[in-house]
């Protein structure tokens, strides 16, 4: 990865970080594993479907918009 700029990165890596931030970014599993050549989203979820504290505070955003939006009705 020497002509990158980044000669200790590892292709691995580079792999890691797309599915990483293909999930985070909303890509459905099913393109992800496609990608990457996953035999099985629940491989590609297995092995890459980290859930960071963004991701968490995101996701309670949405069910508190949500409930708010059940209650309104």
């Amino acid at each position: 990865m020497v002509k990158i700029g980044s000669p200790t990165t590892r292709f691995h890596d580079l792999r890691h970080t797309y599915a990483v931030m293909a999930i985070k970014s909303g890509d459905d599993i099913k393109t992800v594993q496609e990608n990457l050549g996953h035999a099985t989203a629940t491989f590609t979820l297995d092995v890459y479907g980290h859930v960071t504290a963004q991701m968490k505070q995101a996701s309670a955003s949405r069910m508190e918009q949500f409930i708010q939006n059940v209650s309104a009705g």
